[in-house]
């Protein structure tokens, strides 16, 4: 190894664990301390204030002027005795990110000297312009006013020494340019539509909340050695590596003592999250070396994604002063495990009834079988959508591979939920669905286990999986905003169960009793859910791929023709319907969607070139000559028998020559390729070109890859997996 190298990993092995200062009480004792949340509220606010911030955080109530500056006065003395400066609009662009623009809380005071101010007006809305954020055509930049405005139902929080304001983002004009709004109007869309579902069982809700628990995927690296490779820097993943020769096939590291720095770094950003108000629950060794996982208590949707991008922050943070790079790409490594965020998603009412959980009678249990069969009712309609909702450019390349779902959205139940519906199919429509143990048995009673959350086993390779008490999508990406697919998939609820309770309303109107009139609406949703979405099998297989497509599920694998299922007519009427998105901010999403794809394959593939015509090649010809070299010895030394002697030297070299010949055109018809389709006009027909020239980077990369097996050790200049994967 050259010393310069041995140098650069040494520095990385010996990089220390941060002191951690961790608070002498309780975890509970500080939770929250940086959220001004309702016990700070009742102290920094006068009675009346506070009554008018809950009433609009519970049930949507507007807030006046006078109220907002109440509000506003309160969190700036809170914040100043927190030390706080500056207060920014914190939001979320169609980036895959978050935003904030600081201002300080100074102004004149008139009298010539300065005052620290912050009213109501300046927490409530902002002009941040932020034009140069993706809008997808629905505004110019000579007209790219740009408005956050404040939601109070996501508490304000410190950070540093800013006050934060969650918010949405939208244009002047009136349209969502970020994720929240958007995703807002989900959540009000499915508790509108459950409600009246709901109080058929109980008269006393009012209102549905979506649950949300992610579980938060990710790899740490070392600093140092994620500075020596270009790739990680510029795309987030190696785009070039041979495998090392052990990486996670033993399965030790999953589950497995986490290494000190590591653990040492997790309670840092546990401290961390904790202050801040998120219930972090779960730290833990994923499969893949240097992969590893943290997760919360499930939350109301729009907060719990509000937590999870300030986590992914936090960690980017707190990992460098660990020595450490954390890498959120859904598959920076090739070979072994990706990165998901599984999305853990319920319904529940203000009453407390989780309404995917099995109730305590047979009223409560026919409830749980109305509100499971018309989600996976809605995943059925909607399969494309879904799918669509977690594609991206850096998600490809994880689903279907180590025990990554595939790109086919199906529903996995297991055995006990598969039976329960299909004897659904063959008992009359007023049979009592009962807790086996609760009560006698009957002749036709439909029972569900009494100990339900552990009778469904788990499949890796389902999307879209039943848990006991919720449903998993397990397809969305590691770095990617929940609130794409939280969207999506709580409007597309909303719109079935909308036409449920129709469907129903006609039935009773004929006539039926409310429990029949249900059975008989749930029953043929029953048949077609079994017949089309639900697969208990590996969806790895290609008799499944081909059973999905004949099912009429969508089996497409290009990212770019995924996006089109945001325009169909189905998904318009439905999102339109729902209040969720506009039809011009659909169409402008996926301009942005084609856009970014194209723009990160674009940045992958320069990256690629570039390394192989300045890394590997150089290395691998200077290797080369380093062997003619040693053959020009053997012939001085040993004359006409040199040939035999130095056959090994020989066929490195012409092996070398092969592959450098091999790869330098593969570089050159993929700038070809890049050339042509960097002239084309429309982002999607872009997109598409796009995603040819991103297939032609595997065998571009499986030559580097063999080089790097043939090229001296020494000389190879970038850390390989094998220095790249294990924390010391």
């Amino acid at each position: 190894m050259s010393e310069l190298r041995f140098d650069v990993i040494q520095d990385a092995f010996k990089k220390k664990a941060a002191v951690v200062e961790t608070p002498a009480v309780k975890t509970s004792e500080y939770f929250g301390e940086l959220v001004f949340n309702r016990d700070k509220m009742r102290k920094y606010l006068d009675d009346k204030t506070f009554k008018a911030i809950v009433n609009c955080i519970d049930n949507g109530e507007p807030l006046d002027r006078k109220t907002a500056d109440g509000v506003a006065a309160g969190m700036k003395t809170w914040a100043m005795e927190h030390g706080v400066t500056h207060v920014t609009h914190w939001f979320q662009p169609l980036t895959d990110g978050t935003a904030e623009k600081h201002d300080s809380f100074m102004e004149y005071d008139g009298k010539g000297g300065m005052i620290e101010t912050f009213d109501g007006k300046a927490l409530a809305q902002q002009e941040p312009d932020a034009s140069s954020f993706p809008s997808g055509g629905i505004r110019a930049t000579f007209e790219a006013r740009g408005y956050t405005a404040w939601d109070p139902t996501s508490p304000v929080f410190i950070q540093d020494d800013t006050l934060c304001i969650p918010t949405v983002f939208i244009s002047y004009t009136g349209e969502a340019l970020d994720y929240k709004t958007p995703l807002k109007k989900a959540l009000k869309a499915v508790s509108d539509a459950a409600v009246p579902i709901c109080k058929m069982f109980d008269p006393k809700v009012k209102k549905v909340y979506s649950y949300l628990g992610w579980e938060q995927e990710y790899f740490l690296v070392d600093e140092d050695l994620y500075a020596a490779r270009p790739d990680l820097m510029l795309t987030g993943r190696t785009l070039m590596g041979h495998a090392s020769s052990k990486n996670q096939q033993l399965d030790d590291h999953y589950f497995g003592a986490i290494p000190s720095r590591v653990a040492a770094f997790m309670r840092d950003i546990e401290i961390a999250g904790y202050k801040l108000g998120i219930p972090l629950k779960t730290r833990h060794n994923e499969v893949a070396p240097n992969q590893f996982e943290l997760a919360p208590i499930y939350g109301e949707t729009n907060l719990s994604n509000d937590q999870n991008q300030l986590m992914m922050n936090v960690m980017n943070s707190i990992a460098r002063k660990h020595g450490f790079v954390v890498l959120f790409h859904e598959k920076p490594f090739d070979g072994i495990n990706g990165s998901g965020k599984h999305n853990n998603w319920s319904l529940g009412t203000d009453t407390g009834t989780l309404l995917l959980a099995p109730g305590k009678d047979a009223m409560g249990n026919l409830q749980f079988v109305t509100f499971f069969v018309n989600v996976l009712a809605a995943v059925q309609k909607h399969n494309d959508l879904l799918k669509a909702s977690i594609a991206t450019a850096t998600n490809a390349h994880r689903l279907g591979a180590n025990e990554a779902p595939p790109a086919i959205v199906s529903a996995f139940l297991g055995r006990t939920m598969t039976a329960v519906l299909k004897k659904l199919l063959e008992v009359p429509s007023d049979t009592p669905i009962e807790i086996a143990g609760k009560k006698g048995k009957s002749v036709g009673l439909v029972e569900i286990p009494e100990i339900f959350v552990d009778n469904t086993d788990r499949n890796r390779t389902s999307p879209f999986a039943f848990t006991g008490n919720r449903f998993e999508f397990r397809a969305v990406g590691s770095s990617a905003n929940c609130a794409g697919a939280m969207t999506t998939l709580n409007a597309a609820v909303a719109e079935q169960l909308i036409a449920f309770k129709a469907a129903v309303d006609k039935e009773m109107a004929a006539g039926k009793s409310m429990n029949i009139a249900i059975m008989d609406t749930l029953k043929p949703i029953i048949k077609s859910i079994i017949d089309v979405v639900c697969f208990d099998g590996n969806g790895y297989t290609d008799e499944w791929k081909a059973e999905a497509k004949r099912r009429g599920l969508d089996v497409s694998t290009n990212v770019p023709e995924m996006f089109k299922a945001f325009t169909t007519p189905k998904a318009v009427k439905m999102f339109t319907e729902m209040g969720v998105y506009t039809e011009k901010e659909l169409e402008a999403r996926n301009e942005v969607k084609w856009e970014i794809y194209t723009k990160k394959v674009q940045i992958e593939a320069r990256v690629t070139g570039r390394m192989a015509l300045n890394h590997i090649i150089p290395a691998a010809l200077a290797y080369q000559t380093k062997l003619l070299k040693n053959i020009d010895l053997m012939k001085d030394v040993y004359g006409d028998s040199y040939k035999e002697m130095a056959s090994v030297s020989m066929g490195f070299a012409a092996k070398i020559s092969e592959l450098v010949n091999l790869l330098k055109k593969q570089v050159d018809d993929m700038v070809e390729a890049r050339k042509v389709a960097n002239k084309i006009e429309g982002e999607y027909e872009k997109a598409k070109a796009y995603h040819e020239i991103a297939e032609s980077l595997f065998p571009l990369r499986k030559t580097i890859d063999k080089l790097e097996e043939v090229v001296d050790n020494d000389m190879w200049p970038l850390p390989k997996y094998r220095e790249l994967l294990f924390i010391n």
